[in-house]
């Protein structure tokens, strides 16, 4: 299925442990099948897409988006994004303080 724009992206995507096909994770040539469920996680978002046809060749993304269903959840809101603490660059890794804080912002805390 294309949904990378690249398949070397796909590929290193696959290696990466990113990409699930029916929960187990996938290799690059792995074959799917109609009614397959691809689970990708790109840019810190998380893609679900349904297999409903299958592609023998390479086409572009507008016939390829007819091939699939997409069931990825929403986007997080603005307002949400807004809200997140964002790290100047090369600051190095977060304290422990602040992973708490953004834990507790993600909803992510044992309380």
């Amino acid at each position: 299925m294309r949904l990378f724009k690249t398949r070397s992206a796909a590929a290193e995507a696959c290696r990466g442990g990113h990409v699930r096909v029916n929960g187990t994770t996938a290799k690059p040539a792995h074959p799917v099948r109609p009614g397959d469920e691809i689970r990708i996680r790109a840019g810190g978002v998380e893609r679900i897409v349904i297999v409903e046809r299958v592609i023998t060749k390479r086409v572009g993304p507008p016939v390829a988006a007819q091939c699939l269903i997409d069931r990825s959840p929403p986007p997080p809101s603005r307002e949400i994004l807004a809200t997140m603490p964002r790290r100047d660059r090369g600051s190095g890794r977060p304290t422990k303080r602040e992973r708490r804080d953004t834990d507790r912002l993600l909803g992510r805390t044992e309380d």
